[in-house]
């Protein structure tokens, strides 16, 4: 079974950072979706993929997926980059428009 370890980045509906510096394991989908016959829902037999572990740091997420067997794949965080702004700069004469 496959897993991917991975920091997710923060809400895009609130301006906090809350809870963004944890880990998550998640596994991958095994087997195919089916569609239902009768309501037409898409349904599948594998119950991992309902699962989100959170870890605290990223070795102890690579230490559990190491002591379940299970074969993983790092997605490293991209990084942060903030601009210092200030609302004086937009009557700055030497602004780029």
């Amino acid at each position: 079974m496959e897993a991917r370890i991975y920091q997710p980045a923060k809400n895009a509906m609130q301006s906090g950072r809350g809870k963004s510096g944890r880990w998550v394991l998640e596994y991958q989908q095994a087997s195919a979706r089916q569609i239902d016959s009768l309501m037409g829902w898409t349904g599948s037999s594998d119950t991992n993929t309902q699962l989100k572990m959170q870890f605290e740091t990223q070795e102890e997420a690579e230490a559990y997926a190491t002591k379940q067997g299970l074969s993983y794949h790092v997605i490293q965080p991209k990084t942060r980059i903030v601009r210092s702004k200030s609302y004086s700069d937009n009557f700055r004469s030497d602004r780029i428009r």
